[in-house]
Formats: C-alpha cells, structure tokens, sequence
C-alpha cells in the first residue's frame, strides 16, 4: 500500500514515503491496515511540519516522522486502545522521538563539554514563533521596543502552550484542526492559546486584550 502525501505547493513538507520504505527502516515486514493509511495521510505532514520548525532541519524531521510511522504500523491494534485515541498517542512518540533526536545530536562546547539540549532544543521554533506572533498581534505588540522580550516569554511557555503557538501562528493550522493534531478538545487548544497570550502579555507587561481569534 502507497503512503505519499498528496501534491503540496510547499515541497519542502513533503514526505514521498511507501510502505516498502517504511518496512526497510528495520528490515521487518508488516502490512500497513487501511485506517493507518488514512490516519498517515491527515497528519503526518503536519507532523512533519512541526518537527521541521522544532528541529530546524528537514531531513532529521523526515527520519522522525519516518520513525514514528514505522512505530505506528507494528503497534497499530495497541495504539487504537491508547489514551486519548491515536492523534494523542502519536503526537506525544513524535515530541519523544523529536526530544531524542536533539539529544542525540549534541555537540560539544567550547570548552570540551557535551552541551544540554534544554536550552538549544527551542531555538528555530522560537525565532519562528516571535515573527509569526509579531504579525498576528501585530497590533496589540506595537508597543514593545524589542522582540527580545517575546522571544524570552515564548521559549518560557509550558509545552502544550507553546505547541499551540507553533502550530496555529507559525504554521497558520486553525484551533479546531491544531486540536486534532495534537489529539486534544479544541476547547482544551483555545485555552492554552490563552494562557499562552497571558503569560506573554504579563512578561511584556502589556495589555494583548481579550482572545478573540476566528476559529
């Protein structure tokens, strides 16, 4: 069974993968069931696009998400009687997967030491978030001499808040389907999207008024 993603403007976010691919990864062979194939084809390229941002490297993001499918496919009978249903399964193996790649990849500093991801691991994804936040609250932001202090408040979100902004600001999914992506209520997504304007708007101590995004 073919695994592609459909035809998308933006080529860089796609992911030309078959099952026969997916089988060479660890030499083990499966069949890909039909609801897999459906679910492969809905979110792995916002998967992909988000691991891309938080990684800022295509290819490691490609060999994430080629990873997490290749998981997905071997355990799928046990996934479907996760928690929280597959999106929300899948969402949390591709943050792990995402964390162990940067852990993998660390290099040394300078004085000869392995640095720590824990302050590097959001670095592209907050560059990104500031200038996708500058723009959708343009308005409300105009005040602040700097973007220093919104990088500072961004990369400071708690998890699920800051996944909320990458995905809705950086990467323009609407609450409703960030909320799927992540295997969450849309009303649990605009609440972290609240709580994240909060935090932003107490750390700039300034006024983002109320939430009022369209869904």
């Amino acid at each position: 069974m073919t695994m592609a993603i459909p035809e998308d403007r933006d080529a860089r976010h796609t992911l030309p993968t078959t099952s026969e691919e997916l089988n060479t990864l660890q030499g083990i062979h499966y069949e890909m069931p039909s609801d897999l194939d459906a679910f492969y084809r809905m979110y792995a390229r916002p998967q992909l696009r988000y691991a891309a941002t938080v990684l800022g490297d295509m290819k490691a993001a490609q060999s994430v998400v080629r990873r997490l499918y290749n998981h997905l496919a071997l355990n799928w009978a046990v996934v479907l009687l996760q928690d929280g249903g597959p999106e929300a399964y899948a969402w949390r193996v591709l943050k792990m997967r995402v964390e162990l790649h940067l852990r993998m990849t660390v290099g040394p500093a300078a004085d000869g030491r392995s640095t720590t991801p824990a302050g590097t691991a959001r670095t592209t994804a907050v560059h990104d978030a500031v200038r996708a936040t500058l723009e959708n609250m343009r308005t409300q932001l105009a005040a602040i001499e700097s973007p220093l202090g919104l990088y500072t408040a961004i990369a400071a979100l708690p998890e699920r808040q800051f996944d909320v902004i990458i995905l809705q600001y950086v990467l323009g999914y609407p609450c409703k389907q960030a909320a799927s992506i992540m295997g969450i209520d849309p009303a649990t997504a605009r609440t972290h999207r609240r709580l994240a304007r909060k935090r932003i708007a107490t750390k700039l101590g300034i006024d983002l008024g109320d939430d009022e995004e369209k869904e």
